[in-house]
């Protein structure tokens, strides 16, 4: 019987998380498999990273978020749950996690974390954090 450890989980990650960026150590000796994908969605930026929207704004615009599935085992999930500060189903999170369907590969489907509100954070107007963390940094 395999043991909690063991267990394979996918995520779509968007943010600080993605490789190069500031928490990718978090999950970085975790990730068993990687591809590039693309969900429903809107970002707004909280200064050092970003939050993930799947409210009415998003759905108005059709907007998407690019990103990456990453297949992490059991403890890569905690720490992204740790980082997040995700307790659990109908906790007082700060960040939700949602399961979720990339919608250029339907076949793929995973969690994702999210706010269900801006909390006051500027929109970004684009769909990956990288490039315009880049800009907003003034290395692009």
């Amino acid at each position: 019987m395999p043991n909690e450890q063991d267990r394979l989980t996918t995520v779509f990650i968007y943010g600080s998380l993605l490789p190069g960026l500031s928490n990718h150590h978090v999950v970085a000796g975790f990730i068993l498999a990687s591809k590039p994908g693309i969900i429903k969605g809107r970002l707004v930026d909280y200064g050092p990273y970003p939050a993930l929207l799947r409210d009415e704004m998003a759905r108005t615009n059709d907007s998407v978020v690019r990103g990456m599935w990453i297949t992490v085992n059991g403890q890569g999930l905690r720490n992204m749950d740790e980082l997040e500060q995700f307790m659990g189903i109908e906790e007082d999170n700060d960040y939700d996690r949602i399961w979720v369907t990339d919608i250029a590969q339907p076949e793929q489907s995973g969690w994702v974390y999210v706010w269900d509100t801006p909390r006051g954070c500027p929109p970004i107007e684009e769909s990956y954090w990288p490039d315009y963390f880049a800009r907003k940094r003034g290395l692009a």
